[in-house]
Parts: structure tokens; sequence; C-alpha cells
């Protein structure tokens, strides 16, 4: 819960990122938003999850 609700967060940071810096249009974020919501509603979000899992993972168990 911890991993995914920080994804989030990250995710909107750069967002707003893009949206201020004119990189990202409002329409091109409401689509990704769309496609996001359409993802987690298909039989392939549990792929997605355990992937997204994983590389977390992964990431966490690099030492610097």
């Amino acid at each position: 819960m911890a991993i995914s609700i920080s994804v989030v967060l990250l995710l909107l940071i750069l967002a707003v990122i893009f949206l201020r810096n004119g990189g990202l249009k409002i329409s091109h974020a409401l689509v990704c938003m769309l496609l996001g919501f359409y993802l987690a509603s298909t039989s392939i979000a549990p792929t997605i999850q355990s992937g997204l899992t994983a590389t977390a993972d992964i990431v966490s168990s690099l030492r610097p």
C-alpha cells in the first residue's frame, strides 16, 4: 500500500511540474488519467501491479 501511494504521489508531482513548464497539456494529462483508470479495470492490472512491486523491490535492495 505504501508503495502505490508513493508512486501516485511521485506521478502527481511530475504531472504538476510538466503542466507548469508547458511540457504537458491538460488534455494530455486527462487522457493519461483515463488510460490509467481503464488499465486498472482490465485483466492486465494484476500483472502491472506485480511488475511494479518487483521493480520497487529491486530498487529498494540496491545499495548506493
